[in-house]
């Protein structure tokens, strides 16, 4: 057993956990943060991104006790309050989802892409998107919405609430 302190969506947290608990485990099981999705347990459809310390890291690729003394954010750290953040507001906006499964690490992935370049194509957010699966949609309308948010982004729209 490992106690791994860290700080999840603004909040101090300490858990005893097994030494091969997953990130993801930890935040679904023992913290009740169903909004990060397990897809595949193999770290190929990308629906359980978070942010930790900044990045955008699939939680079924990282061991609990590997993020202690790191800040965790998860998609239900982004909102404030009732206001959306642009990211989850451009979803919503130009219908980037459909059965709503990859949605939460398409759009942890989606911010993260934005914060790590300075302008966006279509090509680009098509290319980084490549660890991401939907199996619902072309991504088009993920693609728009990233871009949507993206630009939001840039002209000052506040950003996540939780970073």
């Amino acid at each position: 057993m490992s106690e791994v302190k860290l700080t999840v969506n603004g909040r101090a947290v300490t858990r005893d956990v097994e030494d091969r608990t997953l990130l993801v485990t930890l935040l679904r099981e023992h913290l009740g943060l169903t909004g990060t999705h397990v897809g595949c347990d193999t770290s190929q459809c990308g629906a359980c991104t978070v942010h930790i310390d900044g990045h955008a890291v699939k939680s079924c690729t990282v061991l609990a006790a590997q993020v202690d003394g790191s800040e965790v954010v998860t998609i239900e750290g982004l909102a404030d309050g009732a206001s959306l953040h642009p990211m989850q507001e451009a979803f919503r906006t130009h219908h980037g989802l459909q059965c709503g499964f990859c949605t939460p690490g398409m759009i942890m992935m989606g911010i993260d892409i934005v914060q790590r370049h300075s302008s966006l194509d279509e090509e680009t957010i098509r290319k980084e998107l490549e660890g991401n699966i939907c199996r619902c949609t072309g991504y088009h309308n993920i693609v728009k919405a990233i871009k949507a948010a993206a630009d939001d982004m840039a002209v000052g729209t506040p950003s996540m609430a939780a970073e």
